[in-house]
């Protein structure tokens, strides 16, 4: 939102407005010829000591000296996306840690501390940070110190996850931490788009996406190349990024039972040439986590905005997408919660992409989630993934906020 041409320069906010979303036009630092202004819309995060912290919808913070500032106002809300679905962050965000669910979770207020221990470490980053959803109940100083205490306790460092971009996210807070020291250290987009165009996508290909005919006799009737499944078997588990490399049975229970977490999860998979057709859910769970530059150019692939380390990668033979029989070409995960379909996961191997596979398998996750009665999807992507960002927005989805993970200092 700029400011009228013409129109009478007036600051018309204060210190009283911090929290509220702005627009600041201030004296550009290095001003382009004609181009003596910039404009800034946000979140006045604070005003203090001269200088305004404006929090922009992906996270970043801009500093302006007050001096510098010649005009400003007060803006609405950003307005309601035109397409897709409609949700507060609130509501995505319980979706999303229902979907997700840590080992171990504990009230702080309403903040909720979150710890999924496996091995010594924590088991991605969403099952094990703090996700705060309202007021701790207490001064924000003791609050951290509270949390770093609880984490320090089970021997992992304390995170917080928090969000921007959205009317109701939390840029104040986000600002606040980094006062306390704490940093920032991975950010992603949750996307949100209508569902039944997902159910379309099948094995067919029509054009840039593969579609399918319309549905008919349940998921499998469109696509029956796909298996699905209640919970993924252990060629599933191979194929996942997270736990490639396990001996059969090794996933520990930790990880499984967040994999397995969600009010109605699904899991889907593609076999490679040469392997049994057996249906998914004769053993283990899904995931979430996928490494998202990966996913970039697996011809899709949802995202949980942290990117996986140690991933073992899998050549593919006459039987099956790896050098062991029985490792999918493609898999994915769905979370079904009322109106949501929650979509991770979804991973194809690195010489079977640009083939339509993960579209194969969304289509099937969505088919799945209609007949639940779903009618609407999210997913999350590293916001830097633009080609896996590309292929989302040709697929409906558009950002509803980003999130950030912060991580406190070290102790002294």
């Amino acid at each position: 939102m700029e400011f009228a041409a013409g129109a009478r320069l007036e600051v018309r906010i204060s210190a009283s407005d911090v929290g509220k979303r702005v627009t600041v036009r201030s004296v550009a630092e290095e001003a382009a010829p004609g181009a003596a202004f910039t404009d800034t819309v946000g979140i006045l995060t604070s005003w203090d000591e001269g200088a305004l912290l404006v929090t922009r919808r992906d996270g970043t913070r801009v500093r302006l000296a007050e001096d510098a500032v010649v005009a400003a106002k007060v803006v609405p809300a950003a307005p309601a996306r035109r397409r897709g679905p409609a949700a507060d962050y609130a509501e995505l965000a319980g979706v999303q840690e229902r979907g997700w669910r840590a080992v171990e979770r504990e009230a702080l207020g309403g903040w909720l501390l979150r710890a999924s221990v496996v091995d010594g470490a924590g088991f991605t980053r969403r099952a094990n940070s703090v996700l705060p959803l309202g007021d701790p109940g207490m001064p924000l100083a003791r609050a951290l110190d509270r949390v770093r205490e609880w984490y320090a306790a089970r021997g992992l460092p304390a995170y917080a996850q928090l969000a921007t971009g959205a009317g109701d996210t939390q840029e104040v807070l986000a600002a606040a931490l980094e006062e306390h020291g704490w940093r920032r250290e991975v950010s992603a987009l949750v996307m949100v788009g209508a569902l039944a165009p997902l159910a379309e996508l099948g094995p067919e290909p029509t054009g840039p996406l593969a579609v399918a005919a319309p549905v008919a006799e349940g998921p499998e009737a469109v696509d029956p190349g796909v298996r699905l499944g209640r919970t993924p078997d252990e060629a599933w588990l191979r194929r996942y990024n997270r736990a490639a490399g396990a001996e059969p049975g090794g996933v520990p229970p930790g990880v499984l039972a967040v994999l397995a977490s969600g009010p109605s999860p699904w899991f889907a998979r593609i076999d490679g040439a040469g392997d049994d057709a057996t249906p998914v859910g004769a053993a283990g769970v899904d995931a979430v986590g996928v490494d998202a530059a990966r996913a970039a150019t697996a011809g899709g692939g949802a995202a949980d905005g942290e990117t996986a380390s140690g991933r073992r990668d899998f050549v593919h033979t006459d039987k099956g997408a790896s050098g062991t029989a029985g490792v999918p070409d493609a898999i994915g995960r769905c979370v079904v919660d009322g109106r949501w379909a929650g979509f991770a996961a979804v991973e194809v191997a690195p010489e079977r992409r640009r083939r339509g596979l993960a579209q194969r398998v969304m289509g099937a996750l969505a088919r799945t989630a209609l007949a639940e009665g779903a009618s609407a999807a999210w997913l999350q992507v590293e916001r830097d993934n633009k080609a896996a960002v590309a292929l989302y927005t040709r697929l409906g989805f558009t950002v509803h906020h980003h999130y950030h993970h912060y991580r406190a200092p070290e102790a002294a």
